[in-house]
């Protein structure tokens, strides 16, 4: 309707905006339990996909976890992306704990480094080199299933000092490359680097992030949440379309008999009908209909869940003063 709500099934439905992480690469350096080191992490945080963690721990080995699963070691990974040792050492030249950690690698190929990433990713399953390869493609480098948007590109490039188009929505070697120095360079109590700004030369400051600051959130309005559902309903239409031109037979196909929208409409009713973020209109007086359509929630679907919200999370950063009340 013109007010902003929608009729569904005719009731009266708002979808409250939804306050997620921002797209982006995060550093962080929490203290050890057991010695009196930090451990240093990176993340890179898609719009959507598989995230990426780097970590430094307490005996100075860079490990990594691919889509939260076990850690690895971090020139593995490397070498897997297609770098040599050389090309490692020559890289990361000066930075000693990339150099220790190359040192207790004993994989040399990138065959055997896939392979490996493969096996810890998915164990028990016979493993192939293009397999393996595929995997990690489908992860971080194809644009159908990972999607850092333009936010997170210009978050990353101003963050690491890189000056990549903002199109360039799929992560590269030179962003993986980029966050893994800026990493030990924190670890090592670096203050500052020299990358680009702008496609300038620029001295950039190295600095941890603050996760519950409003500079590293973004809200997903209606418009998006919509598209999200649009999306899973097109793949799962995609899929029984695939299916259908396999079994049926060539000359009596037509586009009536393959295409069937039944998963696209059946996505978007489930978003309107069941969804968290949308709500039943408030209308007990003309105000709280007005607040309702202004509120915003940080649950739902890839936001946080009411369990495992935390009191940071719950708190008032500095950040919020004089944006939302």
């Amino acid at each position: 309707t013109g007010k902003g709500t929608f009729i569904i099934n005719g009731t009266e439905r708002v979808v409250v905006s939804q306050l997620v992480r921002s797209p982006g690469v995060y550093f962080d350096k929490t203290p050890d339990k057991t010695s009196d080191k930090d451990i240093v992490s990176a993340r890179v945080i898609p719009s959507r996909g598989a995230w990426l963690e780097f970590e430094i721990d307490k005996r100075d080995q860079v490990g990594v976890r691919i889509d939260r699963k076990r850690k690895q070691s971090v020139t593995v990974f490397l070498k897997a992306l297609g770098l040599s040792s050389e090309d490692i050492l020559a890289e990361f030249a000066g930075f000693d704990s990339i150099e220790e950690t190359l040192s207790k690698d004993t994989i040399l190929t990138k065959e055997d480094a896939l392979r490996d990433i493969y096996r810890k990713l998915r164990p028990g399953e016979q493993v192939a080199a293009e397999a393996a390869r595929a995997l990690l493609d489908n992860f971080y480098f194809n644009a159908k299933r990972y999607d850092l948007a333009k936010v997170g590109r210009y978050k990353i490039n101003q963050k690491l000092g890189l000056d990549k188009p903002l199109s360039d929505s799929v992560l590269t070697v030179d962003d993986i490359v980029a966050t893994i120095k800026y990493l030990v360079r924190l670890h090592r109590g670096d203050t500052t680097f020299d990358g680009l700004r702008g496609g300038k030369p620029a001295e950039i400051r190295l600095d941890v992030d603050d996760i519950d600051n409003f500079g590293n959130r973004r809200i997903r309005a209606v418009g998006e949440l919509i598209q999200n559902q649009v999306r899973t309903g097109l793949s799962r239409m995609e899929r029984v379309v695939r299916e259908r031109m396999t079994t049926q037979d060539i000359e009596a196909i037509t586009p009536q008999t393959l295409i069937n929208v039944r998963p696209v409409v059946a996505a978007i009713k489930e978003f309107f009908g069941t969804s968290q973020l949308s709500q039943f209109m408030d209308q007990n007086n003309p105000l709280a209909g007005l607040t309702h359509k202004r509120r915003l929630s940080a649950l739902g679907p890839g936001g946080l869940s009411r369990e495992r919200a935390g009191v940071e999370v719950r708190d008032v950063h500095p950040s919020h003063y004089g944006r939302h009340v």
